[in-house]
């Protein structure tokens, strides 16, 4: 147990006891209380699986420290494959206009993401669901 002797404190908003008066001047004892434990570690054998989603979110983390790489990899990546592809949808495939609002609602959702800050995951989450969405577009109008 520890005390601690504040003369003249008027408590700082903590729970206190006043322990008696010495001429004019007020003392307080705060106590606090440590316990000592000791925490054996035991073995436990569990079977780890790693499932997609797990190794994701592995390859996320890791790449924390480059948050900015994937920002720029992230809009040339969309500036060059994924922009084109409403033109080439609308005009060719007679796609719904639809098709321009979703690339641009993804492509500046990107832009807003990484320049306002978001983690990498979040980044890395926006990109794979352009690539993602875009593929199923694709698919959807060519066949």
């Amino acid at each position: 147990m520890t005390s601690i002797i504040f003369p003249n404190d008027k408590g700082h908003g903590i729970n206190y006891r006043a322990a008696g008066y010495l001429g004019h001047q007020k003392i307080l004892i705060m106590t606090t209380i440590t316990a000592n434990n000791q925490w054996v570690a035991g073995t436990v054998t569990q079977a780890q699986q790693k499932t997609l989603l797990a190794k994701w979110n592995l390859l996320m983390e890791g790449q924390a420290d480059r948050k900015t790489l994937w920002f720029l990899v992230s809009l040339v990546f969309q500036g060059v494959f994924l922009l084109p592809v409403p033109a080439a949808l609308i005009y060719y495939f007679d796609a719904p206009v639809l098709v321009l609002v979703v690339t641009l609602t993804l492509f500046f959702a990107n832009i807003i993401a990484g320049m306002g800050g978001a983690g990498i995951k979040t980044l890395l989450w926006l990109f794979a669901s352009s690539i993602i969405i875009h593929l199923l577009m694709i698919t959807i109008f060519i066949l």
